[in-house]
């Protein structure tokens, strides 16, 4: 017998997590401790000592298999937190190859939407400038408007 996920305990609870959540950028990289090691080339307990220093300063989050780069390690880092949004307008008969073409791009994420424009790109505000001269030789872009976030609200 297979039970509803969208009732009881359980959902109410992730409900309540995550109205009252706060948005935040998290890069997730799935690997191993003994991978992440061999990769840099030092021993596992050099490679727990330097993990607990990132964790220690807020940089990072750990767990099984995985290890979060939180906002604060982003900030550390230099990259933006307030991404930029990129509205993106294609020709109808280049649209296929420009969605390929744009995934290529150094950009965090792509939608493909409905209205006005064809796509919408988040792309790190230290990207952005990259991005417009990237799209700007894609054939097919009739036309690019760029928005710079200042706050996360939610």
């Amino acid at each position: 017998m297979s039970r509803d996920i969208r009732t009881g305990r359980p959902f109410r609870l992730l409900r309540m997590m995550y109205e009252q959540g706060k948005s935040v950028t998290i890069y997730t990289v799935q690997v191993k401790q003994s991978e992440l090691a061999k990769k840099l080339q030092i021993s596992r307990q050099a490679l727990n000592v330097h993990l607990r220093k990132l964790r220690d300063w807020g940089c990072i989050r750990t767990g099984r298999g995985f290890i979060d780069v939180t906002e604060e390690g982003l900030g550390v880092l230099g990259m933006s937190v307030n991404p930029a949004l990129v509205l993106v307008r294609i020709s109808p008969l280049k649209r296929e190859e420009a969605y390929e073409e744009i995934s290529d791009f150094p950009i965090q994420r792509i939608f493909r939407v409905t209205g006005d424009v064809d796509a919408v790109l988040l792309v790190e505000q230290e990207k952005l400038n990259e991005t417009l001269r990237k799209l700007a030789l894609l054939e097919g872009i009739q036309e690019t408007r760029s928005y710079v976030t200042i706050q996360t609200l939610k």
